[in-house]
């Protein structure tokens, strides 16, 4: 059997992936792969997902620069989730969010308001403005 064969897609042929901080163990991103992102990440040593929005590959850092070098790739138990220990590097290491923040999950449930707890590292204006890399 291959190794991808033992994911557990859905039924759009897609599999949730967290990014995780190799160091810190901080939440970076949630993203979705196809058996090809995957494939890809695994022989790259490199995230790449899936990008429902715009339909294709979406190699992390292509727009931004902030690729993240994958050191494990992991499955959980049921084989329908993956978590990808990464180091975030690029241009700005450290901001994995399109929003300039270092984690996407930058807002958390307090006294019934959603509270911004992360700063934005660089104005995305600023990081999405640039030539693509």
């Amino acid at each position: 059997m291959n190794w991808l064969d033992e994911v557990k897609w859905d039924a759009n042929g897609l599999v949730p992936v967290i990014a995780q901080e190799r160091g810190s163990k901080d939440v970076l991103m949630f993203a979705w792969m196809d058996r090809e992102a995957l494939a890809e990440t695994a022989k790259l040593g490199r995230a790449v997902y899936f990008s429902r929005s715009r339909g294709k590959l979406w190699f992390k850092g292509e727009e931004s620069g902030h690729v993240q070098t994958v050191h494990e790739i992991r499955m959980d138990c049921d084989n329908d989730v993956l978590l990808l220990q990464v180091t975030q590097t690029g241009h700005e290491p450290g901001i994995a969010c399109h929003t300039g923040r270092h984690s996407c999950f930058f807002s958390k449930y307090e006294d019934g308001r959603w509270t911004v707890t992360e700063p934005v590292l660089k104005d995305p204006r600023a990081i999405y403005s640039a030539t693509p890399r």
